[in-house]
Parts: structure tokens; C-alpha cells; sequence
């Protein structure tokens, strides 16, 4: 993955360096495109045949090209200069010539055994050099024929790779320590061969693949100074922190540990085996049928997510599969668009039950927002301004249903325990918890689960606060719809506060140990901006759910298999109407022009869309008896696909993709995304289990557990605040 450095970046990771390219014309060309990326402004003007100097004044950054077009003592001496002790050397050496020597001599034998020669006495020279600065060697890039003028005919790629070949084994075999050898700069070489046929003369390679070699010499010198997530070449691997190792240590404890397990009950199940009866001919029965325990469970759960972690660390974090840039193509995004949907459709189904929002109807939901936003993601569609609001859309959803589905909860169960609260807030965090231990992340980095987390207990906390006010008690006495609007009222006067105070929110958000789950690069501002953008959607979501479910109530809704919503006029008119807002907002969605501007609007507005749907979706009482069985599959694991595209399926922190089988796009995607879907459904099926162990029914073991899972976070907290010191 290739990072684009902007000139503020550029002149970081230079300051106070010096940087000298040596050779001929296409040399001078990486010289210029890469100053370009320092100062845009610079000309390209001068004699051809001279040296250029560059310096940046402000960053104290010094380029120069010196010209040196042929391999010879000329280039010997220049660089020789460098290696004694009394000079200042350049932190950055870019050299390479060659098309002079066979422009010169015609191409001939004796040529070519001469740059053999000459350069074989100048890599001792680079190898002492590249001991204390970076020696690039620039290979030479293949040149079309047809167009070279008749004075460099004799340039044939036959030559260029003869020469290439020597240069090559000549600087590799000169030294066998890697940590000071000679690099080879073939990028150059490799994007020629595509475009050199853009070339006006033949020889040079046109402006944007001369940019794109620039650039990538910035990325291999820069990327492990600056270490930019998009930038995957060049890295170091990233140090295993403390905690990584003692996560590493308990999930090998684990494997083992079930491994153990395993093997003894394997044996007592032998030894319990039904064996025949000779003489009757019928097979005894056992005698001891032995369940499955809860320590099996658990040991079984550590393995297996131990091994799928280890998978995860693998493909994100230890370089050892490579990662590509997304480019976005509208071939790319709506294709696979089309072919979901056609999927969808296809696998459908009669619900259990035909009320709004039923369970199916909202897993199938779920299902298809997340389809669509991970094709948003691979796609790399988040440049397309008009699929970037309407995304914004699908995950107002998501916060929606969040408020819709909690609200529904406890309005009608009236189930204000503290065993609910911790079921749901640990299949929310389980996955991220562990994730932000192996892949050393916070946990505002994985911005949806902390963002789901805060309002799922803001809808706990606004109807768990005295008076308690459950559907049961409003039954008797509408005086208490009241109250719960008042609450509402209070909840939304709450959330414009925070939401036009950002120095009151991030004063909350900052207080440890708060800051150490909402800070990401040091501050609350991505956590506010993330909160801010859909700040008043899930409030939507509840005032929804109260005023469909007190209209139910009522009885005023026709729910039953085939009927509509509400009377046929009525019907017609809500359909007609969410329509033409569905419509109307896809409109003003896709003529978005300032991303600032629509995700001012976005908060207030997305509310139509998502109202406009469940109406469209829910009115027609044959639409409500049916469901894509596809979709809703998905959307049982929704959450776990949303957090675990970051490392298994995207890469480098979802700015590139992973590549699991270079060369060959199509294959790679259809085998990680099968691996990452698996991965995703396994994920789930463990949090379910380890759900059940974890958090008792009973109060006084839930209450010892809560002691011991706050003494763990304490402990991580301790170990992260000494990890952050010795890194500073």
C-alpha cells in the first residue's frame, strides 16, 4: 500500500536531511517529481547537462541532483568524496545510469564489459556508504522502440536488460550483510513496462508515472519514520506489547489446557463404549453418559478464539500477508450491490409473526445495511460523496434499531436487572475487548461498538431512573405516557446540550478512566464528531418504538397476516408519502457537493429516510409476511462482521485490503471473504457460549464475576498506562 504524502508530511520526515540523486535524465525526472512532492512550485528549467540544487528553507531540507549520466570515474570520484570521514554524507543516495554508455558506444560488447567493470569498482564505495545512509540503485526502465529518435536506436530493451542483469549481480554479491547493502530500486522499471508507451519520446517515462516512482521512494524512506497506516511497505513490524504477550500466554494456556481436556474425556469415553453381546447379539448400553461441562465450554471457546486471534494477528499486524490500495469504480460498488440484492430476493420466506419490525423482518434488515456497507468499505467508495450520505443512512439505522429494540424491551418487560444490562453490554464488547488486547487498538477505534455501548445505556439509564415507567403501569393510567414524554424531553434537551457543547463533552469524555475508552490519538474529538453526526437518532428510534407500541395497544394498527397497516385510504396515503420522502431524500443525498454541509443536515434529516422505509416495508400486510432468510443470516452476525472486516478481510486498519492470494483479485476475495464470514459466524457462536458462562442468572455470582471482570480491567488499565510511559 502505497501512502500519498502531503507537503506537510513530506517536509517532517526530511527535516534537516539531505538527499542526492546521481545520473542521467531520467534520474534528473525522479529528482523533479520528487521535489515536487516537497514544493508543487518548483520548475523544472536550466541546463539539462548540469547539476540542480533544491533547498527548503523552512524544513532545512536539502535535494540535489548531480549530473552524472554514464558509470564512470567521473560518478567514482563524486561519490567517493562522500565516504571519507571529514564530509557531511547525504541520508538519502538515489543513483543509476546506463542508456548514455549504450547511446554513446552504439551499443557494443566492449561497453557493457566496461559499466561491468566501472561499477564493480564503485560498489565498495556505495556498500560503505549505505552503512550510514539509504543507497538506492536505480534499475533502468525498458524504453518503446517505435518511438526512440534515430540517434538512440541502438537503445533496445535487449541492452537495458543485459545491463540491468549486470548491475544487479555485481551490487548483490558485493556484500552478504543486509543491514548495509545496496538496495535496488526496480519500481521505476515495473511501471514502465505498462506505460512507457505514454512516453512522448520513448526513452522517458510520462509525468504520472514518474510521480508514482517519486512517491514510492517517499514511502520506502519515510513509511518507518512517520509510520502512516495506509503505508504498508517499508514498515517494521510493530513491537509486541506486555499485554499482547500475556494474551498470547493465556490463549496457548488454553489450547492446551482443552487439548488436555480433551484427551482424558476421549479415553473415559473408550472405556464407556458399548460393546456386544456375543451371545445376544445386541450392544450394552452406557452406563454413564457424561454432559458437557462448563469448564469444557469455556476451554473450548479460549481455543478456538485463540486460534482465530492468532489468524487475526497474522493477517494484520505481522507482515506477513501483503495489502492493497482501494480504488474506487462504480463497477465496483454497484455490481456487487445488484447481486446481493438478486440473492436476497431469491432466498425469502413467511415470517413467524407479521407485526412491525418483527424479529426476521429486523435481522433481515440488519443483514442487508451490512452487506451494503462492507461492499461501501472493499470498494473504497467512501470518495463518492453521494454513497458516502447514503451509508450515513444505513448506520443511523443501526442506531435506530438500537433505540427501537431496547425501548421495546424494557417498556414492555419492564426487566430493569442488572443481568440483562451486563448480557447485552458483553455481547457487545466481548469481540472488541479481546481485539483491542491482540491488535494493541483502542477502543474508540472500533467506533460503532463504543457508540452503541454509550446509547444502549443512555436508553437503560433514561427508563431505569425513578419513577419507572413500564407499559404495564401506563395501562392503568395514561397520566403516565406523560411522564415518559417528559423523560424523552429531558433525554433530547440532554442531548443538544452535549451536542453544541463540545467543551462540556469532551471535559466528561477526558476524565479518566473514561479517556483511556473514548481518546484516540490523544483526544475525544473523533469520539464527539462520531456521537455528534447521528446524535439524535436512536431518540428517533425510541419515540418510535413508544408510539408504535402505544397505538398497538390501542389496537388501532391491523397487524394480521395480509392485512394493511391501517385502513386502505390511509395506507395509500402513508405509502404515497414515504415514497415521495424516500425519493426526495435520495435525491438531496446524491447531489451532496459538501461532505462538511450534508453531515451538518445529515442528523435532522436521516430520520425521513429511515421512517420512509419501515413504512414502505411495513404498511402492505404481504410485505410484512415475508422475509429474505439471506439477509437475516447475516444479520444474526452483523456485529461481528462490522468489527472483524478491520483485520481479516480489509487490512491495515480497513485503509487497504488484504491479499491472501496475490495476482489474482477475484480469487483473493472470494477466498478471504469466505474465511472472513466463517471467522465472523464462529466469533458469534463463542460470544453466545462464553455469554451463558460468564453471566449468571443468579445476582450473588453475577455480582462476584462483576468483581473479578473489574478487577481484570483494572489490571489493564495499570499495564496499558506503563506501556504508555515506556513508549514515550
Amino acid at each position: 500500500m502505497m501512502h500519498k504524502y502531503k507537503i506537510s508530511e513530506a517536509k517532517n520526515c526530511l527535516v534537516d536531511k539531505h538527499i542526492a540523486f546521481i545520473g542521467d535524465s531520467r534520474i534528473r525526472q525522479l529528482f523533479y517529481s520528487f521535489v515536487k512532492i516537497i514544493n508543487p512550485q518548483f520548475k523544472e528549467e536550466g541546463n539539462k547537462h548540469e547539476n540542480i540544487p533544491f533547498e527548503d528553507k523552512t524544513a532545512s531540507v536539502k535535494v540535489d541532483f548531480l549530473w552524472h549520466p554514464e558509470v564512470n570515474g567521473s560518478m567514482k570520484q563524486c561519490i567517493k568524496v562522500w565516504t571519507e570521514d571529514s564530509i557531511a554524507k547525504p541520508h538519502v543516495i538515489v543513483a543509476g545510469a546506463a542508456t548514455w554508455s549504450i547511446k554513446i558506444h552504439n551499443g557494443s560488447s566492449e561497453a557493457l564489459s566496461q559499466y561491468k567493470m566501472n561499477i564493480t569498482s564503485i560498489a565498495p564505495l556505495l556498500e560503505k556508504l549505505a552503512k550510514t545512509s539509504d543507497v538506492y540503485w536505480v534499475l533502468q526502465d525498458p524504453v518503446y522502440e517505435d518511438l526512440l529518435s534515430e540517434n538512440r536506436k541502438m537503445i533496445t530493451n535487449e541492452k537495458i536488460d543485459a545491463y540491468n542483469e549486470a548491475a544487479v549481480s555485481i551490487l548483490n554479491s558485493s556484500t552478504r550483510n543486509s543491514k548495509s547493502n545496496v538496495k535496488m530500486f526496480s519500481v521505476s522499471k515495473l511501471i514502465a513496462q505498462e506505460t512507457i508507451m505514454e512516453s512522448l519520446d520513448g526513452l522517458h517515462l510520462p509525468e504520472s508515472s514518474r510521480e508514482t516512482t517519486a512517491m514510492i521512494l517517499m514511502n520506502v524512506y519515510c513509511n518507518k519514520i512517520l509510520k502512516p497506516v495506509d503505508g504498508s511497505c517499508c514498515q517494521p513490524r510493530p513491537p509486541v506489547t506486555l499485554i499482547q504477550k500475556l494474551a498470547a500466554c493465556f490463549f496457548t494456556l488454553s489450547i492446551i489446557g482443552y487439548l488436555i481436556f480433551y484427551i482424558i474425556h476421549r479415553n473415559a469415553h473408550r472405556k464407556n463404549k458399548p460393546c456386544t453381546d456375543l451371545e445376544s447379539g445386541e450392544e450394552k448400553k452406557n452406563i454413564i453418559n457424561t454432559p458437557v461441562s462448563s469448564l469444557e465450554i469455556l476451554l473450548q471457546s479460549f481455543c478456538k478464539l485463540g486460534l482465530i486471534m492468532a489468524y487475526f494477528y497474522m493477517c494484520d499486524r505481522a507482515n506477513l500477508f501483503m495489502k492493497e490500495n482501494k480504488f474506487y469504480t462504480h463497477s465496483s460498488f454497484f455490481i456487487p450491490i445488484i447481486y446481493i440484492l438478486v440473492l436476497g430476493v431469491f432466498y425469502n420466506e413467511n415470517t413467524k409473526e407479521t407485526k412491525v419490525l418483527n424479529r426476521e423482518q429486523t435481522d433481515e434488515w440488519k443483514g442487508w445495511m451490512q452487506l451494503v456497507i462492507l461492499i461501501y468499505h472493499i470498494s473504497g467508495a467512501s470518495t463518492f460523496l453521494p454513497v458516502y450520505m447514503h451509508i450515513r443512512v444505513l448506520v443511523a439505522a443501526y442506531l435506530f434499531q438500537t433505540g427501537y429494540g431496547h425501548f421495546s424491551y424494557f417498556w414492555i418487560k419492564g426487566d430493569f436487572g442488572i443481568h440483562r444490562v451486563c448480557q447485552v453490554l458483553f455481547r457487545l464488547n466481548f469481540l472488541v475487548v479481546v481485539l483491542c488486547i491482540v491488535m494493541d487498538r483502542p477502543y474508540q477505534f472500533y467506533y460503532f461498538v463504543p457508540l452503541v455501548t454509550v446509547w444502549f445505556m443512555v436508553i437503560y439509564v433514561t427508563l431505569a431512573l425513578w419513577p419507572q415507567i413500564i407499559q404495564k403501569k401506563a395501562n392503568g393510567n395514561c397520566f403516565w405516557h406523560f411522564g415518559l414524554l417528559l423523560k424523552l424531553g429531558f433525554l433530547l434537551l440532554f442531548i443538544c446540550f452535549l451536542a453544541y457543547s463540545q467543551g462540556a463533552f469532551e471535559k466528561i469524555f477526558s476524565l479518566w478512566p473514561l479517556s483511556k475508552c473514548f481518546e484516540l490519538k490523544g483526544n475525544v474529538y473523533e469520539w464527539w464528531f462520531r456521537w455528534r453526526l447521528d446524535r439524535y437518532v436512536v431518540f428517533h428510534g425510541m419515540l418510535f418504538a413508544f408510539i408504535y407500541l402505544a397505538l398497538q395497544k390501542r389496537q388501532i394498527l391491523s397487524e394480521g397476516k395480509g392485512e394493511p397497516l391501517f385502513s386502505n385510504k390511509i395506507s395509500n396515503f402513508l405509502l404515497f408519502i414515504s415514497v415521495v420522502s424516500f425519493l426526495t431524500y435520495s435525491i438531496w443525498a446524491s447531489s451532496c457537493k459538501n461532505k462538511a454541509e450534508c453531515n451538518e443536515l445529515h442528523p435532522s434529516v436521516s430520520v425521513v429516510q429511515i421512517l420512509a422505509f419501515i413504512l414502505i416495508r411495513n404498511i402492505p400486510g404481504y410485505a410484512r409476511s415475508v422475509y429474505s432468510s439471506f439477509f437475516a443470516w447475516f444479520g444474526k452476525i452483523s456485529l461481528e462482521l462490522f468489527i472483524c472486516q478491520y483485520h481479516i478481510w480489509l487490512a491495515a486498519d480497513t485503509r487497504g485490503i488484504l491479499v491472501l492470494i496475490p495476482g489474482n483479485p477475484m480469487l483473493n476475495i472470494i477466498v478471504s471473504t469466505f474465511i472472513f464470514v466463517c471467522v465472523a459466524h464462529e466469533i458469534s457462536q463463542i460470544t453466545n457460549d462464553l455469554a451463558q458462562i460468564i453471566i449468571p442468572k443468579d445476582n450473588s455470582s453475577l455480582l462476584k464475576r462483576l468483581a473479578c471482570i473489574a478487577a481484570f480491567f483494572c489490571g489493564l488499565l495499570i499495564l496499558s498506562s506503563i506501556q504508555d510511559k515506556s513508549k514515550h
